[in-house]
């Protein structure tokens, strides 16, 4: 098995990157001493968190990408290694959640919106970053939540299904390419204060973190900090981990 690069010099490519989770990685990827590609739809705020890890003394470019469009999740694997030469971290990160409703209340152009984003482009992500890693080896993290694992709140069938797709997805590939030494895991966040959680439709907040075992909502940098983990050397033994980061959410 190809041994995990060291940290120093290392490429990781964050989708989804511009906000939330995505920044909080992108940012703490270049402070563990990786070039960072930041992938997302927004350029402004993309060139923003390019800007923030400069700032920091580390170093990033931004590729405009939307990853329901298979050219443009093939250009932004290409486009990493255009720049930067290679790429040993992919964070596969975007995310489309739906708005609340019984699951006999959703059309089927909002099931092909979260599939395709949250399922579908993994796929095509993990394919285009396998083949970039090749024979050097590498990292990926998948975004799934402990909805896949686990759905409390009704109106979510669409997200909790695909978020399923996406930890089962996880542990084949990694069972597939771990023997190649492209290490492949997934990490769950819980109830994250992101803009996504925050549109969510939940009235009150504090009654989410109240029900949980740590009486507050998690932050996206608390994730962030597992994302670095999963793609450290420390953590060279873990292969098709869910690593979940929820703040007790699962053990009630």
């Amino acid at each position: 098995m190809t041994d995990t690069p060291s940290p120093a010099g290392r490429v990781a490519l964050v989708s989804g990157g511009t906000s939330g989770i995505g920044r909080a990685a992108a940012l703490a990827l270049a402070g563990d001493g990786c070039r960072v590609m930041i992938a997302g739809r927004d350029r402004a705020r993309g060139e923003a968190v390019v800007a923030a890890v400069e700032d920091a003394g580390g170093e990033a470019a931004f590729v405009a990408a939307d990853l329901r469009r298979p050219e443009e999740i093939e250009a932004m694997v290409a486009a990493t290694l255009a720049r930067f030469g290679r790429l040993d971290v992919a964070f596969n990160n975007a995310g489309f959640q739906e708005a609340r409703a019984p699951l006999a209340d959703q059309p089927a152009e909002v099931y092909d919106a979260v599939f395709d984003t949250n399922v579908r482009a993994v796929f095509l992500a993990m394919r285009a970053e396998i083949a970039a890693m090749g024979g050097a080896g590498g990292v990926i993290v998948n975004n799934a939540s402990v909805t896949g694992v686990r759905n409390a709140y009704p109106g979510l069938s669409l997200y909790a299904a695909s978020k399923a797709a996406v930890l089962a997805m996880t542990r084949a590939a990694a069972l597939e390419y771990g023997p190649a030494g492209i290490r492949i895991n997934a990490v769950s966040p819980g109830r994250i204060e992101t803009p996504m959680m925050l549109a969510s439709g939940v009235a009150d907040m504090s009654v989410v973190a109240g029900g949980l075992p740590a009486r507050r909502l998690g932050q996206p940098e608390e994730v962030a900090a597992a994302v670095v983990w999963l793609a450290s050397p420390a953590a060279a033994f873990v292969v098709g981990h869910n690593l979940c980061v929820d703040g007790g959410f699962l053990a009630g």
